[in-house]
């Protein structure tokens, strides 16, 4: 059988300021259009289909509709939330996702039933996923508690209760190909740059070993980079299709596509997904960024300019595409470990003036008329 594996949609990000809903449109298009090319038998989100717990209406309609391409191409489509998602809320359309043929699993529930999602291939392939949401390390242990599983104690690790949950639905029954989906961190992976480090950390983290390895692949959400990940079975995270943030701009944006049968070992082949606009990190004084050609990318700006009144603006004007812009740390003056002098009897200006010297802008004195008249203003 044929997999197609996606993750990270992050559907309604908003960088530095600038919507990227165009993006999301044209990444998703691309990823279904890979879909309708390859022709896969299943596809599986592996999580944040949103970037927000409370979407708008308009990242809502991205998301159901790409789905429903999905489906549209003849695959079968699983979906999991990601600890970006709201959980209930993609359970709340469940209904919807039924009658369109699409499995969509927001939270564990209590059913593990509800967890397992088989079907046969057009060419008589069976096939088993474990779907398992994102879980907080304080659900796992309710989820453990509620398939009777051996008692949860407050000492085990996150990586105790997501390794008993996954051996709990795992089975290894012959002629089938054995898949688990899940939103997580496994040790040894990479991060991609723009996750949310409190889901990320150590505490989060389970080693490969949790997979069975009678696991023909597992379809990974979560980090943003693409990459397998060594195990006792073939584990991967597919990545996110658009890079997330400027960390990520090093990443190449992808889907999987894994060819795999009951007997025979799962093949990846990444395909790139190139419609979300190039995210670039560019250097330079202000003579060396006006030679900077964006080439359609959104930018951020490391200036090698000491910090002054009206600087931002000024590379705005060169580089309307920057959407961050900061001054190289290097060229920020060191804190100052002398005492402060007294405030006692002294007037705002001389504070001001004060202020600036310790920040390396004593002789701004744009900056310093910019002050006096709001003082000016404010002490009307």
């Amino acid at each position: 059988m044929r997999i197609l594996h996606t993750s990270d949609w992050h559907v309604g990000k908003v960088l530095k300021g600038q919507q990227r809903h165009a993006e999301h449109i044209a990444v998703l298009a691309e990823v279904v259009a890979v879909a309708r090319e390859r022709r896969p038998d299943l596809v599986i989100v592996a999580g944040d289909l949103y970037d927000t717990a409370a979407p708008t209406p308009d990242a809502t309609r991205v998301v159901t509709r790409a789905l429903t391409a999905l489906r549209a191409t003849g695959a079968q489509v699983v979906a999991i939330g990601g600890n970006h998602d709201n959980g209930a809320a993609l359970d709340a359309l469940r209904p919807w996702a039924d009658a369109a043929g699409i499995t969509l699993r927001g939270t564990v529930r209590d059913d593990p039933a509800a967890h397992v999602v088989t079907g046969v291939t057009d060419g008589g392939e069976a096939w088993r996923v474990v779907a398992l949401p994102f879980l907080s390390r304080r659900y796992a242990v309710r989820a453990t508690e509620m398939y009777a599983l051996t008692a949860a104690e407050a000492q085990q690790t996150y990586a105790d209760h997501v390794g008993q949950l996954v051996a709990a639905l795992a089975d290894d029954s012959p002629d089938t190909v054995h898949l688990v989906t899940a939103h997580l961190t496994v040790v040894g992976a990479t991060m991609g740059g723009g996750e949310r480090e409190a889901h990320c950390v150590l505490g989060y983290a389970v080693p490969a070993s949790v997979f069975p390895a009678s696991t023909h692949y597992v379809a990974l959400g979560h980090l943003h980079r693409a990459q397998r990940v060594n195990g006792p079975c073939p584990v991967r995270y597919s990545g996110s299709p658009l890079a997330v943030d400027f960390g990520e701009e090093e990443n190449t944006p992808s889907v999987s596509v894994v060819d795999v049968t009951a007997t025979t070992p799962a093949r990846v082949t990444e395909v790139p997904i190139t419609a979300a606009v190039p995210l670039r990190t560019v250097r330079g004084t202000l003579a060396e960024l006006a030679a900077v050609e964006a080439g359609g990318a959104w930018l951020r700006v490391v200036v090698r300019e000491a910090p002054r009144a009206g600087l931002r603006e000024q590379v705005q004007e060169l580089l309307p595409r920057a959407l961050e812009i900061r001054v190289d740390p290097e060229l920020l003056p060191a804190p100052d470990a002398a005492a402060r002098p007294s405030r006692v009897g002294r007037s705002p200006a001389e504070l001001f003036a004060d202020y600036l010297t310790a920040r390396g802008h004593a002789d701004d004195d744009g900056v310093r008329e910019l002050f006096d008249q709001l003082h000016d203003e404010v002490s009307r």
